[in-house]
């Protein structure tokens, strides 16, 4: 479906396309139909619908000197651009645009590691490195770092980060906004400024100081629209000695307030890295008589379910432990997590997992003795990037929802209840329900996932996953939990449910973006944030 950017006409567009290919080559430009479907959203719930977000061309640079050219040439046009790093946020838009017309800013050519520190623990690199581009670089140098990965491992550091992603290392690391250190950001006017430290001419602690004086913009540039990122640097984790693994399991329905509890300690004490509760009853969700139990109206009650645990045999919850550090470190913390959990919970009981010297072998990465595992994610617990997560994808793709919620078993009975009661008008699989265990990828905070699969043949099914996503969003804030991260074409609704004072946040970055982006140059829209030019 050709588009042209808003307010253009196809002489305009042509005149554009001209300036672009003397800015960055002939060869790195791209328009219509075939040449644009690679940069629509495959996972879109509104595929082929006149909701589908559409681009009108792509323009890859090469450096930084070229996407300032670009942004001067689309300000001269008043044409949006979208910047993308390798564009694979797939379940979030993917490379598709918040405005219909927008030409692609697609950075996949600027894929230099500027920078590997060994010795002071951090990288820098470009927006088109890819976590397999950087753990290829410290493999091949025989570096003594690792690094902290999301799924799957074809994305973009740069652009995880910017979406707020995460992996599945020690909490410090895996925020990866928050383990970011310094940028290099194109302003909408083309201006090239760094952050931080530099800012400073002749510093060499860009990566390491991350505020340098005065206010720090860097957070703009998360889920926002104020400019083009097209340098980071991360700090990166030490090689860790050693990696163990320990399962803690719990009888009681409610005694997940305790072991969660219990974990927090572990995990704000710097013990544990990423922790997976999961429920061994999960096992029998294909028996007709509990799925009705644990999806009833309301919420089975504990009675109920601790009688079907003990039904089945099972314990209510489980919870793997992985712990990096020096050998000796490792075994004191599996011995002092259990004493702690084991000493205060009844009938909880633990499991000795895996364990063995880093670098991990091919044998170690692939094999898990461990039980109740639920979604085990090994190679990605230990920095090596992977493609392994694909296999949850179902039909065409899915759309994500990952409202926040409270660190605290009782805030996860809730959103098991008042979820798992939102989602009954739906037909789709029960991801709440009183089996539904929270992720703890964030570092003080909880997340529960509803991930409904899209079928680009099923509009019906589409239709009904796109009302579905908007009801779950408008719930969930009913009770204060809000969507960390949305495709384009949920922004909209998640920005819109921050209304604290009636939207101040969002008034304050739109001022933002009014002084120094008035035409709408950067993204407009992106995080719900839109210019006067488009703003109705």
């Amino acid at each position: 479906m050709s588009v042209l950017p808003p307010d253009m006409d196809a002489a305009g567009f042509a005149a554009l396309l001209d300036e672009l290919r003397g800015a960055v080559g002939a060869d790195w430009i791209w328009s219509g139909d075939t040449d644009m479907f690679p940069y629509r959203d495959s996972f879109s719930p509104v595929w082929n619908t006149g909701e589908e977000r559409h681009a009108s061309a792509a323009v890859a640079p090469e450096n930084v000197e070229q996407v300032s050219a670009v942004v001067r040439i689309a300000n001269r046009h008043r044409v949006p651009l979208f910047p993308i790093s390798t564009g694979k946020n797939f379940g979030y838009g993917g490379p598709s645009p918040n405005v219909n017309g927008s030409v692609v800013l697609d950075l996949k050519r600027m894929n230099r590691v500027l920078e590997v520190n060994e010795a002071r623990n951090f990288c820098l690199v470009e927006p088109g490195v890819s976590y397999f581009d950087l753990y290829r670089h410290v493999e091949e140098r025989g570096l003594k770092v690792m690094l902290d990965v999301p799924d799957p491992g074809w994305g973009s550091p740069i652009g995880n980060s910017l979406e707020r992603g995460v992996g599945y290392t020690m909490p410090h690391f895996r925020d990866h906004f928050g383990a970011h250190c310094g940028m290099e950001v194109v302003l909408p006017d083309g201006e090239i400024m760094r952050t931080g430290m530099g800012a400073l001419p002749g510093s060499d602690t860009w990566q390491e100081y991350p505020y340098g004086f005065g206010p720090d913009p860097a957070g703009l540039f998360a889920q926002g629209n104020f400019g083009v990122v097209t340098k980071m640097g991360f700090r990166l984790l030490p090689l860790p000695e050693y990696y163990r693994t320990g399962l803690i399991t719990v009888r009681k329905r409610r005694d997940l307030v305790k072991l969660i509890a219990h974990v927090n300690y572990l995990s704000d004490s710097g013990m544990v890295s990423e922790v997976r509760f999961a429920s061994p009853l999960s096992t029998w969700m294909g028996d007709p008589d509990f799925l009705a139990l644990a999806t009833k109206a309301g919420g089975p009650s504990d009675t109920e379910m601790d009688a079907a645990a003990e039904t089945f045999g099972l314990p209510a919850w489980a919870v793997d432990l992985q712990f990096l550090g020096p050998q000796a470190a490792t075994l004191a913390q599996w011995e002092y997590a259990k004493d702690r959990i084991l000493s205060d919970i009844v009938g909880a009981e633990a499991i000795d997992g895996d364990h063995f010297k880093l670098p991990a072998s091919e044998e170690q990465l692939e094999n898990t003795t461990q039980p109740y595992a639920s979604g085990v994610r090994r190679r990605a617990a230990l920095g090596v990037p992977s493609l392994g997560i694909w296999e949850i994808v179902r039909d065409d793709g899915h759309v994500g929802f990952f409202p926040v919620i409270p660190r605290d078993g009782e805030a996860v009975f809730e959103a098991q209840r008042v979820l798992g009661d939102a989602q009954r008008e739906f037909p789709l699989p029960p991801y709440f329900s009183a089996i539904t265990a929270p992720l703890f990828w964030h570092t003080h905070t909880f997340q529960m996932v509803f991930a409904p699969s899209v079928k680009h043949d099923d509009p019906e099914h589409n239709a009904m996953v796109h009302r579905a996503m908007k009801k779950m969003v408008a719930v969930a804030a009913e009770l204060g939990w809000g969507d960390y991260r949305a495709s384009p074409i949920y922004q909209d609704d998640v920005s819109a449910t921050y209304s604290f004072n009636n939207h101040v946040l969002r008034r304050f970055h739109e001022q933002l973006k009014d002084a120094v982006d008035p035409d709408g140059i950067i993204a407009p829209g992106r995080g719900g944030i839109w210019p006067r030019r488009f703003r109705s």
